[in-house]
C-alpha cells in the first residue's frame, strides 16, 4: 500500500491555483516565448550559468513544472521534456500554450514526492522553482533518483538557506538574521497558505548522497547589474541579491 498524500500537497495545490490566477497564467505567453533558458528570478542566462550543458535528445522531467515555461524552453532546445505538476490550473495553463505555440510534450499531474512514471526513464531530472522547494525533499528527491537512468543528473534551482534566514516572516529580506538554521526543514509564512522546504546545505549534501548522487557543483546566483525589482516574487531586492546569494543551482548525478 502507499504511503499517504504529504498534506502540504493539497495546500500547495491550493496556493499555486491562486498564483496561476493572480500572475502566472497572464505571464505564460510572455514566459513560452523565450528560446534560452533563463535561471531564477531575474532569467540569469544558461550560457552564463552552464548548469545544464547540451540537453539535446535527451529525455527530462520537470518535477513541479507550473505553466511548464521551462520544459518548453528545454524543448526548443531539442530535449524530449514531461512535465510532471500537481496543480490543474497551471497544468491547463500549460496546455493552452501548447495549443498556441505548438510545442507539444507530455503533461502529468502528480506531485514531485509521487511521480507515475517508470524508473530510469530519464537522462536529466529538473526543478526551478517547482519540486525543489515546494515538495518534501526527503520524498521528491527519493523520486528523482527513481526516475533517472544510470549517470542522470538532478539540477535544481531553489532559494538559499542563508536568504531564507534573513527572511523576516512578513516583508522583505534584509540583512539581519531571523530564525536559526538548525532545524530547518518546513516553512509555513504567515500571508501565505502554501508550504515550502527548506535545507541547510550540509542536510542537502547528506540527502542527495544518500540517495545515490555525487554532487557536481554548487552554483550560488548573483543579482545581475541591471537586474531590477520582481513585479510578483518581490520578497528579496535586487541590492541585497547582488551582495549574497538569494538563489542556487543544485546539480549531481546518479551513480
Amino acid at each position: 500500500m502507499s504511503s499517504p498524500e504529504p498534506d502540504s500537497v493539497a495546500r500547495n495545490v491550493r496556493r499555486w491555483t491562486e498564483s496561476n490566477a493572480q500572475y502566472t497564467d497572464g505571464r505564460a505567453a510572455q514566459a513560452w516565448a523565450r528560446d534560452d533558458v533563463g535561471w531564477g528570478l531575474w532569467g540569469i542566462p544558461e550560457a552564463q550559468v552552464g548548469a545544464l550543458g547540451d540537453v539535446a535528445g535527451l529525455d527530462v522531467v520537470e518535477l513541479g513544472c507550473g505553466t511548464a515555461y521551462f520544459s518548453a524552453r528545454l524543448a526548443k532546445l531539442g530535449a524530449r521534456p514531461v512535465g510532471v505538476d500537481p496543480t490543474p490550473a497551471q497544468l491547463a495553463t500549460a496546455r493552452r500554450m501548447q495549443e498556441q505555440t505548438g510545442i507539444v510534450f507530455p503533461l502529468v499531474e502528480a506531485p514531485g514526492e509521487r511521480v507515475p512514471l517508470p524508473d530510469a526513464s530519464f537522462d536529466l531530472a529538473v526543478s526551478e522553482y517547482g519540486a525543489s522547494i515546494w515538495a518534501d525533499p526527503y520524498l521528491w528527491v527519493p523520486e528523482a533518483a527513481r526516475l533517472l537512468r544510470p549517470g542522470g543528473r538532478l539540477v535544481f534551482l531553489r532559494n538559499t538557506p542563508l536568504v531564507i534566514l534573513c527572511a523576516p516572516d512578513t516583508g522583505q529580506v534584509d540583512e539581519r538574521l531571523h530564525r536559526p538554521q538548525f532545524g530547518m526543514f518546513r516553512f509555513e509564512w504567515p500571508d501565505d497558505v502554501g508550504v515550502e522546504f527548506h535545507l541547510a546545505h550540509g542536510d542537502w549534501i547528506r540527502l542527495l548522497r544518500g540517495n545515490g548522487f555525487a554532487i557536481e557543483d554548487l552554483i550560488e546566483l548573483q543579482a545581475p547589474a541591471e537586474a531590477a525589482q520582481h513585479v510578483f516574487y518581490d520578497f528579496v531586492t535586487p541590492e541585497w541579491a547582488r551582495q549574497w546569494p538569494a538563489e542556487e543551482i543544485w546539480i549531481a548525478r546518479k551513480g
